[in-house]
């Protein structure tokens, strides 16, 4: 059986890391302001909610 000159949770000092580097996400783009796309859906279901409540209350 070999000896393992270094414990199993930690990566031998030749070695790097195996996983690839990843592409950062630009600055800006359509998540950048979440709170308005949010404020625009609520927005569009309390018009269409309105819309109901308004048919309704006609009868």
């Amino acid at each position: 059986m070999s000896v393992q000159p270094v414990a199993p949770q930690e990566t031998p000092l030749c070695e790097g890391s195996t996983a690839e580097a990843h592409q950062e996400r630009p600055d800006g783009g359509i998540w950048e302001h979440p709170w308005f796309f949010l404020g625009l859906i609520l927005l569009g279901t309390m018009l269409v909610a309105g819309f109901f409540v308004a048919r309704i209350a006609d009868l």
